[in-house]
């Protein structure tokens, strides 16, 4: 094993996004997959055995006691990420957790403050800031060829029953405004700057999972750029979330890590990254971060504002 190499533990690795963490570590040579955790053994073992990781164990606490881990990645139900956030920097170990950070502002204040008291790399997975398309619109924007004037967001599941992406059972349940949403405010606010002013309302709560299924935001940036964000686990059609962004010199849409412009004309977005897939550029970025001893972007500092636009949204819809 090269010294030079960031030994990785991922947690939840059985999941459907720790599986897109571990497809996207194998083509980052810097970075050695050491351990995989997860809380079914047969199922976490497979995984091992499918991308070749030396170790698998059960818990999380097998993980952060281990010395052939330098970093762990949380791929986790969203109620564990600020805890297991919290313990991993208090293990000594660099860490990137899944978005959301938190599903509450006061749990997501005090894992900052845990960031803010170590010395280790601490990043939240804001996959938008990294997707290339999203990248392609950031750069024009940072050379002054491009200002938003409006977002529109439409962020789409199909999902009346507790299931993940992969169509399985959940033991926790998901959620539009601390997750889905944590998405499109911290992107627009990465595009347009600081929010300013935020609203929302949502429809009736589902009498088994407890939560709204649908909503609507609208955001204003310090700019003057508005976003309007729509969200639906109702809806019976293709789901994920697509991005048209209104600006004054042109219309781009972005769809995960395809960009087309507002006659749907494909955008080339070669060049703009040496992956087009954003999991993995997410990836590199932590594993960058911690070999260079730098704050990485999506850091906790940089999308703690998010997180309070959400506090200050769930304060509107209580």
């Amino acid at each position: 094993m090269s010294s030079d190499k960031v030994r990785i533990a991922v947690v939840g690795a059985a999941g459907a996004f720790g599986m897109k963490h571990l497809d996207g570590l194998a083509h980052i040579p810097e970075a050695q997959v050491t351990v995989v955790s997860g809380t079914r053994p047969e199922a976490t073992q497979a995984v091992a055995d499918k991308y070749g990781v030396p170790t698998a164990v059960v818990g999380y606490d097998a993980v952060l006691e281990r010395d052939d881990v330098d970093a762990v990645i949380l791929a986790t139900p969203t109620g564990l990420h600020a805890s297991q956030t919290q313990a991993a920097l208090a293990a000594g170990k660099h860490v990137q957790v899944e978005i959301p950070l938190a599903d509450s502002l006061a749990d997501a204040e005090a894992t900052l403050a845990a960031a803010s008291a170590s010395d280790r790399v601490a990043m939240v997975g804001h996959t938008r800031r990294f997707n290339p398309s999203h990248q392609w619109v950031h750069g024009r924007i940072a050379a002054g060829d491009f200002a938003i004037q409006q977002m529109d967001v439409q962020t789409y599941f199909f999902r009346r029953t507790n299931t993940n992406a992969k169509g399985e059972p959940r033991s926790w349940t998901d959620h539009l405004l601390w997750h889905h949403a944590a998405h499109t405010v911290d992107l627009f606010a990465y595009q347009a700057g600081r929010i300013v002013q935020a609203n929302a309302i949502q429809g009736p709560i589902h009498p088994e999972l407890g939560i709204a299924m649908d909503m609507s935001i609208q955001l204003k940036a310090e700019s003057g750029a508005i976003c309007t964000l729509s969200l639906s686990f109702n809806n019976d059609g293709p789901f994920g979330t697509f991005f048209r962004y209104i600006g004054d010199t042109g219309t781009y849409i972005a769809r995960y890590d395809d960009l087309v412009d507002g006659r749907e004309e494909p955008i080339d977005l070669a060049g703009v990254a040496v992956s087009s897939n954003g999991i993995e550029l997410q990836d590199r970025e932590f594993v960058a971060a911690i070999r260079e001893g730098r704050e990485p972007n999506s850091s906790l500092r940089q999308v703690i504002d998010c997180y309070r636009v959400l506090g200050q949204l769930e304060e509107q819809l209580a």
